[in-house]
C-alpha cells in the first residue's frame, strides 16, 4: 500500500508573513517524515489553492490523501469549509480529513517554548499569570476547549492561567492582563494560541501592552510539526473493530 500524500490545509492571509510561517512548518514537517510527501493549499488569499493541489494530486495518479486542517480547535472552517472543499475533490481520489491539532500536550509544550524563549524562566511559573489568547470563535465548542486548556495549564504550576479572545469572544487580551495583575500575579505573560501572524495575532499582541512578557506565536516550532504527524498517522491508520463487537 502506497504512503497516503499529506496535504495541509492553511486558511491563508493577506499578510504575507502567514504563508511564510506555513511553509516553515511543512519544511520542519517534511524533514521529521522525510518518506512522506506533503503538500500545502490554502482556502484562500494565497496559492496554491485546496482544489488546486487536490486536481494535480489526481492528474499524477495519486490515490490517497490525508488532509489536515492547519488548525488549533474544531470551528467552523474545519466543520463546514474544508469538508465542503474536499467533498468536491476528483472521484479517483481518497481522501481522508485529519482530525485539527488541539488539543494536545504537545500544544503546551510548544507553548511553554515560546514564554521561555521570550525570558521566562521554569523558575517563574508560580509567580507569573499566563494569557492563553486564541484567535476567537463564536462556536462554543472552540470556546470551551480553549477555557479547558487554560485549565489544564494552570495545573502544571503557573500562578493562574486566563483565556482571551482575539475577535467573536470575550474576554479580550487587555482585560484578561488586568484580571491578573488585580489578582496579585508578580509577572504577566501573554502566550498567543495561534500558529501563525496575522491580523489576530496583532490584535492580540496589541492587548498585550500592559503585559511583562509576550511571547512568539507558536509557527514552525517542533512541538507543532510533530502533532501534525501524530495527526496524519491518526488518520492514515484503518480503526479496526474487533468481531462481535
Amino acid at each position: 500500500m502506497s504512503t497516503p500524500v499529506l496535504l495541509v490545509i492553511a486558511h491563508g492571509s493577506r499578510d504575507p508573513r502567514h504563508a511564510a510561517t506555513v511553509h516553515a512548518l511543512v519544511r520542519r514537517v517534511r524533514a521529521l517524515r522525510p518518506g512522506v510527501r506533503v503538500e500545502t493549499g490554502f482556502l484562500e488569499f494565497n496559492v496554491p489553492s485546496v482544489p488546486g493541489v487536490l486536481e494535480s494530486l489526481a492528474t499524477e495518479g495519486v490515490r490517497d490523501v490525508v488532509a489536515l486542517p492547519l488548525l488549533l480547535t474544531r470551528a467552523f472552517h474545519a466543520k463546514t469549509d474544508i469538508p465542503a472543499v474536499l467533498a468536491d475533490a476528483p472521484a479517483r481520489l481518497d481522501v481522508r480529513q485529519a482530525e485539527v491539532l488541539g488539543p494536545s500536550p504537545l500544544l503546551l509544550d510548544a507553548l511553554e517554548r515560546r514564554l521561555y524563549e521570550a525570558g521566562l524562566t521554569p523558575a517563574d511559573k508560580s509567580s507569573t499569570g499566563v494569557v492563553l489568547a486564541s484567535a476567537g470563535s463564536s462556536d462554543p465548542e472552540a470556546i470551551a476547549v480553549i477555557a479547558e486548556i487554560a485549565r489544564e495549564w494552570r495545573r502544571s504550576g503557573w500562578c493562574a492561567v486566563r483565556p482571551a479572545f482575539a475577535s467573536a469572544s470575550l474576554p479580550r487580551t487587555e482585560d484578561a492582563v488586568r484580571e491578573l495583575r488585580e489578582l496579585g500575579c508578580a509577572r504577566v505573560a501573554v502566550a498567543p494560541y495561534v500558529l501563525a501572524p496575522g491580523r489576530l495575532p496583532d490584535r492580540i499582541a496589541r492587548g498585550a501592552a500592559a503585559a511583562d512578557v509576550l511571547a512568539d506565536v507558536l509557527g514552525p516550532s517542533p512541538e507543532v510539526a510533530r502533532v501534525l504527524l501524530e495527526r496524519y498517522d491518526a488518520a492514515r491508520t484503518p480503526v479496526l473493530t474487533a468481531v462481535g463487537a
